[in-house]
């Protein structure tokens, strides 16, 4: 149930994003903000590195926008292209499968670096879900302040 409500979160998020070029990807609905649907993409790249391959698989890699932590920082789209957004994605999404997939229960537990806290892949997934939920929420007003498209 949890595979298929992160995949369906997953998925939601790229129907947001459908059919839209690049510019209007990285239009922004309420400026000063930052956020647009790519960095959107951007973002959910980075917090499925973070947590499944960083956390979950203690794997030494950098994450790619939010150098200093700042998760944030992977809003800003301005220059970025759908092609290198959605490949990040996608690619993460994979190792995040590869990972979930592989582990013998949903209740293998990682510590948190950041907090020192002990959470289970399942706490992750959980998170992942309530972070597409939230987001996906955010993408449904830049989908329609971009081309008026509501209920993708």
């Amino acid at each position: 149930m949890l595979r298929d409500y992160l995949d369906f979160h997953r998925a939601t998020l790229e129907m947001k994003c459908a059919g839209l070029t690049d510019e209007q990807l990285r239009r922004r609905a309420s400026p000063p903000s930052t956020l647009t649907l790519l960095g959107l993409v951007r973002h959910m790249a980075e917090v499925e590195r973070a947590w499944f391959r960083r956390i979950v698989d203690r794997q030494d890699v950098p994450l790619v926008w939010s150098v200093d932590g700042d998760y944030q920082a992977a809003y800003d789209a301005t220059g970025s292209t759908r092609e290198e957004a959605f490949a990040a994605w996608q690619q993460e999404i994979e190792h995040a499968r590869r990972i979930e997939r592989a582990a013998p229960s949903l209740d293998v537990t990682a510590t948190d670096p950041r907090s020192g806290t002990e959470v289970s892949l399942r706490l992750v997934m959980l998170h992942l879900i309530h972070e597409y939920a939230r987001h996906n929420g955010h993408a449904d007003l830049l989908r329609e302040a971009v081309d008026g498209t509501t209920g993708v």
